[in-house]
């Protein structure tokens, strides 16, 4: 199985890990990936994405943790029987947001100039 949805960009300051572990939450929360769905093997879909195994790995630990997935020896990492829900669009905004705000901050562009642009996207 390949997860066509799932990317990792390289310029956000987030941690690749945390990157695909967010996106892989929001498909489970949002039932795109269904309880029981099996997720590609670590090794495979590091090699998809250009990761190194063990943040794969690391990915498929945190989820297992917050109950999105449940991994066996030998059964691989499936989607976990009754996962949480997807966030709330208010608490996805405001990850969105930070985001935004780290990236920028990275990019070396101040509150003020990020928040003009924004403002000039939302008059288009």
């Amino acid at each position: 199985m390949t997860l066509q949805a799932v990317t990792v960009d390289v310029l956000d300051p987030t941690p690749p890990y945390e990157q695909l572990r967010r996106q892989l939450a929001d498909l489970v929360g949002s039932g795109v990936l269904a309880p029981g769905d099996r997720l590609p093997p670590v090794r495979q879909l590091a090699a998809d994405l250009g990761l190194a195994p063990g943040t794969v790995a690391r990915t498929y630990r945190e989820l297992e943790a917050a109950g999105y997935v449940r991994s066996r020896r030998g059964g691989g990492t499936r989607v976990a029987p009754h996962p949480p829900a997807a966030a709330t669009p208010a608490v996805a905004l405001e990850e969105a947001a930070a985001a935004y705000l780290e990236r920028t901050r990275v990019l070396g562009i101040g509150t003020d100039e990020a928040l003009a642009v924004v403002q000039r996207q939302a008059s288009r």
